[in-house]
């Protein structure tokens, strides 16, 4: 499983969103500068995130984006999945899956594996992310 270039920028704009103030807005410049991502390729992400139910965008001169869940409900995994990059380790594992499988001494490792990820992927919030962030942010302020 490699993470797609869309559902990364999507994790860096989620992220970013989800360090800002409550209630806070950012411009798809600010955001594309935040997040070091070109404006036009972000505008397609955040399209696919609002899509997802994950952004909300509002036009105007106060306009922007911003989070639609409270950061406590998003998790890495929920971004991947809004992106269409559902991790899968090995093929066998997706939903056409593998006419080996049953016979397969490996299946079961990668099972396993698959579902050790899923699980540190689900539990990876965007609050917790967003307090490693501003951490981050205020010992680069600082030196």
């Amino acid at each position: 499983m490699q993470v797609t270039r869309a559902a990364d920028y999507a994790v860096r704009a989620m992220v970013h969103l989800s360090s800002l103030p409550e209630g806070a807005r950012a411009s798809l410049a600010e955001l594309a500068d935040a997040v070091e991502v070109p404006a036009a390729f972000l505008s397609k992400v955040l399209q696919q995130l609002a899509k997802g139910g994950l952004v909300t965008s509002h036009r105007g001169k106060r306009g922007g984006f911003e989070l639609a869940r409270e950061v406590t409900s998003v998790s890495l995994l929920d971004i991947l999945r809004v992106m269409g990059n559902e991790p899968a380790l090995n093929p066998c594992l997706t939903a056409s899956g593998c006419d080996r499988s049953p016979s397969c001494a490996a299946h079961t490792v990668w099972l396993e594996a698959q579902e050790r990820m899923m699980e540190v992927l689900a539990s990876a919030s965007l609050e917790h992310l967003a307090r490693i962030t501003r951490a981050r942010r205020r010992i680069a302020a600082g030196s």
